[in-house]
């Protein structure tokens, strides 16, 4: 599959057709990508390094520091699983009340949440394997549920930008970080690879989504919906910082490695930095996710790049 090209104007280039389509194509099952013969190699890491930021701390071990990438890599599916948890409810929400509307756009947002839930259901086989074979336990941040419902509380159209920003975010990772990356283990690539693809098409769909939100809003309403996207940002960066804790403390549980206090402050900043670049400052950076903001508003996209370089 090619990837998303970048887009320019306030209109996006999409239909529901032909994003409904490629969906179609690209369809993939659980069964054919996790289980069975196809297990992790937990001899090679899983992210590449801009997603791991592992490389600088050199007071850890060759194999300490593989450990921490590979916590890394079970913090990034798990942390997507979560995200799926509020975007899954909202599509739904979203399609709803159009049911009667366009065939093609219900049709497309159905087949949006249904790969979502997929998605959800994936990273939770793949947190399953991760644990048996890694053999050490790893916290992490939630309940899910209690996370989706503080997103959720905030306007519609503040959501759907945190979803926009999501799935570039992600067509990001994959095309920039992932794609190229021969060390990494082959499955755990190929899971990132057959999220990307399906997350491809949710792109284009949130995009129309918020296009459509917006035209519903007026100048106010859409400035307090950009506040709002922020203030869904400063949480999860909240949810961040404390999973880095979790991810720390998971290293060093599963090497036996003791940290002097100095070395701990050190992996507390450049994880954070790491992991608040990954979830946060590539997604609010992505010019097509600029354009869209633009788009609605010229002052709220330069409020957005005003605040993205401290997540950079």
């Amino acid at each position: 599959m090619s990837h998303i090209n970048q887009r320019a104007g306030k209109s996006a280039p999409y239909s529901y057709q032909d994003t409904l389509a490629a969906s179609q194509r690209v369809n993939w099952r659980i069964e054919d990508i996790i289980g069975g013969d196809r297990k992790l190699d937990f001899s090679r890491p899983f992210l590449p390094e801009s997603l791991a930021g592992v490389a600088d701390l050199t007071f850890l071990s060759p194999d300490e520091r593989l450990a921490m990438n590979q916590i890394r890599g079970h913090t990034y599916l798990y942390l997507f699983g979560l995200v799926e948890e509020f975007i899954l409810p909202f599509v739904v929400d979203h399609a709803r009340p159009r049911l009667s509307g366009d065939d093609f756009r219900t049709r497309a947002f159905l087949q949006f949440a249904s790969e979502e839930a997929k998605h959800i259901h994936l990273f939770k086989r793949f947190r399953e394997e991760f644990l048996r074979g890694f053999g050490s336990t790893c916290d992490v941040i939630g309940p899910p549920e209690d996370i989706a419902k503080a997103v959720l509380s905030h306007h519609p159209l503040a959501v759907a930008l945190v979803i926009l920003h999501i799935e570039w975010m992600t067509q990001r990772h994959y095309l920039d970080s992932v794609r190229d990356e021969r060390d990494l283990d082959p499955q755990f690539k190929s899971l990132l690879k057959h999220h990307w693809m399906e997350e491809a098409q949710h792109a284009k769909l949130d995009t129309l989504m918020v296009e459509n939100l917006a035209a519903e809003c007026d100048r106010d309403e859409i400035d307090q919906a950009i506040g709002g996207y922020l203030a869904i940002g400063g949480l999860l960066d909240g949810g961040i910082a404390q999973q880095v804790e979790f991810d720390i403390d998971a290293m060093a549980r599963a090497t036996g490695r003791v940290l002097a206090d100095d070395e701990r402050a050190r992996m507390v900043a450049a994880q954070r930095q790491t992991a608040r670049w990954t979830f946060l400052g590539s997604g609010m950076t992505h010019e097509n996710f600029l354009d869209s903001l633009g788009g609605l508003s010229a002052s709220g996209r330069a409020r957005v790049e005003m605040v993205a370089p401290t997540f950079c």
